[in-house]
């Protein structure tokens, strides 16, 4: 197969587009808008592993939406060892083991990545309530013994942050200020990774930069906390071409 070899497959509503060129790992694009997802239901291009996630409508428009109003520490969703074994096959133990230590985050993971490299995953995201926090982003890096970074925006703090969970235990690796993010309004968010270096934009704008201690490789996801009530939709993984 050449490069000008093109397919397209539509899945509950994900569209995955890879260009195969000779010699090289494919490039590939996925994107989901959650349109033909069932409102109401859980969704089935996520995997809800912490908190509830469901499909919700924004006027028109059909998106995912985290329900955290009825939020409870250390509560994973139902069937949690079921998902955690779709997820890592033999692993999944190793998953739930520290699932519990990061409740406090709620966590839908992206089915279709089942590793993320190098490339660009962004969504578009809606703070709707929350009194604790209104927190949407994005997990990445994220490893079966439930390690993971996530690059975080939220309405309630206008700032950006690059955090890191490791052991279940959650630091910052970098926090910038003054990142303007209105609840009740849509914002874009982007990660950017290129190697051991990572960019986060925000309305198209980058404001962090930061480079890794060594490279990106796991499954992704969209994140929240707390009591937050946050739409999400759109959500892109663009993965880049390796040699």
């Amino acid at each position: 197969m050449n490069s000008a070899n093109l397919f397209r497959s539509l899945i509950c509503g994900v569209t995955l587009v890879a260009i195969l060129p000779a010699a090289a790992a494919a490039a590939t694009e996925m994107k989901i808008d959650f349109s033909t997802e069932k409102v109401g239901a859980e969704p089935t291009s996520f995997v809800a592993t912490v908190g509830n996630w469901a499909i919700a409508k924004d006027g028109d428009n059909v998106v995912l939406a985290v329900e955290g109003s009825t939020w409870s520490r250390n509560q994973p969703t139902a069937g949690i060892a079921d998902k955690a074994r779709a997820l890592y096959g033999e692993r999944y133990a190793e998953f739930l083991d520290n699932v519990k230590s990061y409740a406090y985050y709620p966590l839908a993971v992206a089915k279709d990545v089942e590793d993320f490299r190098e490339g660009e995953i962004s969504f578009r995201f809606k703070g709707i309530s929350g009194r604790i926090d209104q927190g949407a982003g994005i997990a990445f890096n994220l490893k079966p013994n439930g390690d993971y970074l996530i690059l975080r925006a939220n309405c309630l703090e206008d700032n950006l942050v690059l955090f890191k969970y490791e052991r279940g235990n959650r630091s910052a690796v970098k926090w910038i200020r003054n990142t303007p993010t209105p609840s009740k309004q849509w914002h874009d968010l982007r990660l950017v990774v290129q190697g051991k270096n990572v960019k986060g934009y925000l309305d198209g704008k980058l404001y962090l930069e930061h480079t890794l201690s060594e490279p990106v490789s796991g499954r992704v996801g969209v994140w929240s906390k707390a009591d937050s009530v946050v739409y999400f939709d759109d959500f892109r993984v663009e993965t880049a071409k390796t040699q």
